[in-house]
């Protein structure tokens, strides 16, 4: 009997060493390549030889909140609401037609949706830079929002069309039956329902452009710069502390609303990506 009390307690000590590990691993692999950054923004002084910078300081997070840094996350911000309200409210009664009703060619329309991301993003933003000259545009927020909307409509469009696809068709049936019209159904049994869905449409589509890097360049420079363009042009000028700040500010926000992405995000939508 103590021969396998010993072998089960040394059984379980592996088990759980092994978990310990796992875990250990998978940390270091999830925060190892931030924690670069995090020392970066707080270092001053930092070359080699040293492991660890020779000196600490905040300097260069005040002068992130501050100055040009500061109007581009604003900038960056007030894009993409802009393009989560213009996309949303454009994508949800698209998604419902193509869910609700007999549409030949629905695949080839949600296909054509993603014909854009089958291409790299480069070539297609320097093209379309010349048309957006013509129109006007470019250079300036207005030319931002509008590649904005065009590249972030397809995860909307998708998400929702999964979305209405997941809500049983017998309860707007069942409205419909007791009188309620088309589009008093759409507002009242379909939009409810859906809401879980367009809120985790909306989140997908606000960290697209909140992150959205080679359109903003291509199209807004010199005059519109967002957070990621500060990124890269202070990591093109070897400002690493700047660069570390301006990525770990952009990746906060980004932690948070995929934690209320999980929140919202429902088996059911994902079941539905199949059907389509």
């Amino acid at each position: 009997m103590r021969n396998d009390s010993a072998a089960i307690n040394r059984n379980s000590g592996i088990r759980i060493t092994g978990k310990i590990i796992a875990y250990l691993v998978t940390a270091f692999v999830i925060f190892g390549p931030l924690s670069g950054l995090v020392i970066w923004s707080f270092a001053i002084k930092w070359y080699w030889p040293h492991l660890f910078p020779l000196e600490w300081g905040l300097s260069y997070w005040i002068k992130a909140f501050q100055g040009e840094l500061l109007r581009s996350f604003i900038t960056g911000i007030n894009i993409a609401v802009v393009v989560t309200a213009v996309v949303v409210i454009m994508s949800v009664p698209l998604a419902y037609v193509l869910t609700r009703y007999r549409i030949p060619v629905k695949r080839i329309i949600l296909v054509l949706f993603l014909l854009p991301q089958a291409f790299p993003s480069l070539p297609i933003f320097a093209n379309l830079l010349s048309l957006l000259y013509k129109w006007g545009v470019a250079g300036n927020i207005s030319g931002v929002i509008l590649i904005h909307i065009g590249a972030a409509f397809i995860y909307s469009i998708w998400t929702m069309v999964s979305v209405f696809q997941s809500i049983p068709l017998v309860l707007e049936d069942a409205a419909s039956t007791l009188g309620a019209h088309r589009v008093r159904v759409f507002f009242d049994v379909a939009l409810p329902l859906a809401a879980p869905g367009i809120f985790v449409s909306g989140l997908l589509v606000f960290l697209y452009s909140l992150d959205e890097f080679t359109g903003t360049l291509i199209i807004g420079s010199p005059f519109v710069k967002t957070l990621p363009v500060q990124m890269y042009l202070a990591s093109m000028g070897y400002e690493m502390q700047i660069a570390s700040v301006t990525s770990l500010i952009i990746t906060v926000p980004g932690i948070i609303l995929l934690l209320f992405f999980e929140r919202f995000m429902k088996a059911e939508y994902m079941a539905s990506f199949g059907r389509i």
